[in-house]
């Protein structure tokens, strides 16, 4: 691994891990002059108004929803560029942005001050933002606090479950209902184990005295393991599928609604 500095342009990303090109930018200030003149950060309530405003398009109704979906995940990325202006420059603050995962990370002086050094495997990147979110922050606090960690990847475990389009509440069910859509039965058993031995009566993100470093350690593979057969191996499937000739893709729909009234 490449220890991420500010005297090189390639290091091992804080974020991604990949060994790759890192750009620099420097740090500049804007004073918030729009009333009251605090961060604007949008809650969970906003998401819902944005859902509901009739003048809006869909499209501009989900570029909001995707910007405050990253601001409530506490993710930094670059927004709409603003009129030309000229604004000071805050010495010591620097910003380097991977060339592979795109992401930024926030340097003062020579310390990397964000991301935060994390734990355990990283999290899928097709992972939604918010249960990325929720991974991120569990290797955050791995080292620290193992059981919190361990808390947190069972809550993301919900998260996915109701992702894939499950309730959330039962374990138990989600993973039988997963099984049924493709879910290879061998990560079922892993789960099951998960759920047994975490202690059935405890709540998705509440601390279990039993749980350890091996424990959250086995759960960060675990999700990246089912977020790789339920969601990455669609996707990719999906792209080639959509890469082929419109005739051929016209011939497998019919062939498999054929197949479908004779089932029936």
């Amino acid at each position: 691994m490449h220890e991420p500095s500010v005297k090189e342009t390639a290091f091992s990303c804080p974020h991604c891990g990949a060994y790759t090109t890192q750009y620099w930018h420097n740090g500049y200030v804007k004073y918030i002059r729009e009333d009251p003149k605090v961060p604007s950060i949008p809650g969970a309530e906003f998401e819902q108004i944005i859902k509901e405003a009739k003048e809006l398009e869909e499209d501009v109704k989900r570029k909001h929803i995707e910007r405050i979906r990253k601001i409530r995940a506490k993710l930094l990325f670059m927004g709409d560029k603003a009129e030309h202006e000229t604004i000071p420059r805050l010495n010591n603050l620097f910003l380097s942005q991977c060339y592979n995962c795109k992401k930024w990370a926030v340097w003062v002086n020579e310390d990397l001050v964000y991301p935060p050094k994390k734990f355990g495997s990283l999290p899928n990147q097709d992972l939604p933002d918010d249960i990325f979110a929720v991974v991120e922050e569990a290797r955050s606090i791995l080292d620290a606090s193992p059981r919190g960690a361990a808390a947190l990847l069972r809550l993301s475990i919900q998260m996915l479950c109701k992702h894939l389009g499950e309730g959330g509440e039962n374990l138990n069910n989600d993973i039988a209902n997963l099984v049924k859509k493709g879910l290879n039965p061998v990560v079922a058993k892993s789960l099951d184990v998960v759920r047994v031995i975490g202690n059935e009566s405890v709540h998705p993100g509440s601390i279990d005295l039993n749980d350890d470093k091996d424990t959250a350690t086995r759960l960060f593979d675990l999700i990246n393991i089912i977020a790789d057969q339920m969601i990455t191996h669609p996707k990719h499937v999906d792209e080639l599928y959509e890469k082929l000739p419109e005739s051929k893709r016209t011939a497998i729909k019919t062939r498999n609604k054929k197949a479908l009234e004779k089932d029936d």
